[in-house]
């Protein structure tokens, strides 16, 4: 027995947890059920979402697909580079079943250290029952054995059978024309509602504002559900993961910590940003109370406000001043003198001396986990 399989039935044993009969007939795809509810799991999995994709069409992101997850040896999905610590896990022995998930999930850097995984882990036993509940349902080894399919329906007699088809329901006009006249049949006029939901921008003065509140407290609840897993419990960022919070008097430094407390010039640009596209990996899925409170909770990380029972609301939203506003100025270069075009623009030898390499593409990339070279990237990617 490698020492990955003793190491994950002793931890195993000290959590106490019930799946240990279960994993077993799991693996041997008997049928067993989990402990675990896939439907809560499915929420659990929300926190996953920004790095790992599950389900038809999955594809490696920051993390790797899930799909087959149970009795998969660790390290070894085709096209994803994975840290050379996963990769060794592997190689000694390390095969995912519920009981070594529900050991790395709960601290994936005890389990595998030198891994590229930045979450910390799920405290609760409740969630970690749950979401490896719902990624068995993804696993052929662990699936439960299919229900036997009801009973078809009667079809209803057709009374006719030249009964003439339904044609109350006209299909769209299409609007698209040439200069003669004649319709090219591509496209049809968008709805109002089409356009209302690309129409999501917000503006400094408030205008785009949706009707809503949510407080520091509830936006704390929401940050650690769906946030804190690459920007850290307070906003400080995981890995190379972007920081949040922090960051004032630096600007000045060689290397300034811009923030939303110590750089950003206005609100509207944080509401907006995190209701069109956070959490990373499934964006939209806030409602606009949710990004409210949230928008609330980082101004409380910044000390923008300091009273936990803070509501931030479309009516008080454009009170709220960001301290760096006043540093940012209109930008009226195409009037200023010294912008002007005074002569032709140097294309060739413009600086004197040989060119020199600064820095290499694969080291500047600020994407966390998204840079082949292990020691200069990587960092916030996961396994």
């Amino acid at each position: 027995m490698s020492k990955f399989r003793d190491a994950r039935v002793g931890s195993w044993r000290a959590l106490a947890r019930p799946l240990l009969t279960l994993s077993l007939p799991l693996i041997l795809a008997t049928g067993t059920a989990l402990a675990g509810d896939p439907a809560a799991g499915e929420k659990v999995f929300k926190k996953c979402a920004a790095c790992h994709a599950v389900g038809e069409g999955a594809k490696n992101k920051v993390g790797p697909e899930l799909n087959e997850l149970i009795g998969r040896t660790a390290g070894t999905l085709p096209d994803f580079k994975y840290s050379k610590a996963m990769i060794k896990a592997g190689g000694d022995g390390l095969v995912w079943t519920p009981e070594t998930l529900a050991t790395y999930l709960a601290k994936p850097k005890d389990m595998v250290p030198g891994t590229k995984m930045a979450f910390a882990g799920l405290k609760s036993d409740a969630d970690l029952d749950n979401v490896i509940a719902y990624l068995a349902g993804f696993s052929a080894q662990a699936a439960p054995a299919p229900a036997p399919a009801p009973a078809a329906a009667p079809e209803p007699e057709q009374t006719r059978s030249d009964a003439a088809p339904d044609t109350t329901s006209a299909a769209p006009t299409p609007t698209a024309s040439g200069h003669d006249g004649k319709v090219f049949g591509l496209g049809r006029k968008a709805e109002a509602e089409e356009i209302a939901a690309w129409d999501i921008d917000i503006r400094p003065d408030g205008t785009g504002l949706p009707v809503g509140r949510g407080t520091v407290s509830d936006g704390e609840v929401l940050f650690s559900e769906n946030c804190a897993v690459c920007h850290g419990d307070f906003g400080e960022g995981v890995g190379r993961w972007p920081v949040l919070a922090g960051g004032q008097d630096t600007l000045t430094d060689e290397r300034p910590e811009k923030t939303i407390g110590s750089y950003w010039p206005y609100l509207s640009t944080v509401y907006d940003y995190v209701r069109r596209a956070m959490p990373f990996g499934n964006a939209r899925s806030l409602s606009d109370d949710d990004v409210y409170a949230l928008t609330a909770y980082l101004l409380y990380l910044n000390d923008v406000v300091t009273d936990e029972e803070f509501e931030l609301s479309n009516e008080n939203f454009t009170e709220i001043r960001l301290p760096n506003e006043e540093n940012f100025i209109a930008d009226d270069r195409d009037a200023e003198g010294h912008d002007m075009a005074t002569s032709a623009p140097c294309m060739e030898s413009c600086k004197p001396g040989p060119v020199e390499i600064t820095m290499h593409a694969r080291i500047l990339d600020v994407t966390p986990g998204s840079v082949d070279d292990d020691e200069a990237g990587g960092a916030g990617g996961v396994d």
